[in-house]
């Protein structure tokens, strides 16, 4: 059943578990491995933004059990009355994560969310470019006219044009924003456009000679054409987290639980990370990853460069709307 259909769905009956979830993020077995294991029927569908997420379960009586908000969003959907608090009673494998997502800024007792995967934001490009690619600065240049992309991300795009400026990617000042918007502006006669996930096509084809982009989706692009090459920027980067969560309004919240508790256990999230190409906010899952996967700096940053990172966090409604006329700006210059 697709997603528009999911809001009708029975929401009864503890034989049945509604998961609203990231497209391409479980490996194959791993709904139908619990379904056997638990004697239940899961009804999963998936989204491709938090917005849109957020848009099906804002009024509360969407169906849906379990979620996975990115880590920015968690606050503002427990402020919202969304999320219902976790036991951790009924969690018994949180003790896998890895230590620094034992206690994440956005939810430091793990009290409404559950580390899933993670990732960052930087730059994959075409090895044959000389230089190399090391920072934002670089995709000013002229030597990437109409053959570099950026992400349909404002959130993205300013932090990009943030982080150039020396400023954070969660920056609310009116003047640093402005600042942001002009650079952007200045960059749009070398892109080609602004593309998320399917750029991947067009970097493995060679059309696009840089861009900005996932670390994920840049890894999946790089196994397709080893002649790509990714870069954490030198003057920082964007991190981000999504995170298991159960609705308040779900009615089936111990069999929500044992979904969550059963995605902690380390050969279940090793196989979703494996087949997804993602990085597991599991530790223990992580120890059982082929080498060449665990070893990887654009999954898996080195603590030197992880320390550039920063990560995402909810923005004050005012600088929000700020963002959101500016980009339309930025959209339409």
């Amino acid at each position: 059943m697709g997603v528009a259909g999911a809001a009708g769905c029975s929401r009864g009956g503890a034989g049945r578990l509604n998961v609203f979830n990231w497209s391409d993020y479980v490996a194959p077995e791993t709904v139908p491995n619990f379904e056997r294991e638990f004697g239940v029927k899961v009804l999963y569908a998936t989204y491709e933004s938090d917005e849109e997420m957020l848009a099906k379960v804002l009024g509360g009586n969407s169906g849906w059990d379990v979620v996975f908000p990115s880590n920015n969003y968690v606050g503002p959907m427990r402020k919202l009355g969304l999320l219902s608090p976790l036991r951790h009673t009924l969690l018994s494998n949180l003790g896998n994560l890895e230590a620094r997502f034992q206690s994440p800024p956005w939810d430091p007792q793990l009290a409404w969310s559950v580390p899933y995967m993670h990732g960052s934001t930087g730059i994959v490009y075409r090895k044959k470019i000389t230089p190399p690619i090391t920072a934002w600065a670089d995709l000013w240049s002229n030597r990437f006219q109409r053959g570099l992309t950026m992400l349909d991300d404002p959130a993205e795009v300013f932090g990009a044009c943030l982080k150039k400026l020396g400023d954070s990617i969660n920056a609310t000042d009116a003047r640093q924003l402005e600042a942001a918007k002009m650079e952007a502006i200045r960059q749009k006669p070398l892109l080609r456009a602004y593309l998320n996930a399917e750029v991947r096509d067009q970097l493995v084809a060679g059309d696009v000679i840089a861009a900005q982009l996932w670390a994920t989706a840049a890894q999946q692009a790089i196994d397709a054409a080893p002649g790509l090459a990714f870069v954490h920027p030198s003057e920082g980067f964007p991190l981000y987290a999504d995170a298991a969560a159960i609705l308040r309004e779900s009615g089936r919240k111990v069999l929500a639980h044992s979904f969550l508790n059963y995605l902690l256990r380390p050969e279940v999230a090793a196989r979703a990370a494996e087949f997804t190409k993602t990085a597991t906010a599991n530790g223990a899952a992580e120890r059982l990853l082929p080498a060449l996967m665990r070893n990887n700096p654009a999954l898996y940053p080195p603590p030197a460069v992880l320390a550039r990172g920063e990560w995402f966090e909810p923005l004050p409604a005012k600088a929000q709307r700020l963002r959101d006329r500016l980009w339309t700006e930025i959209k339409s210059a």
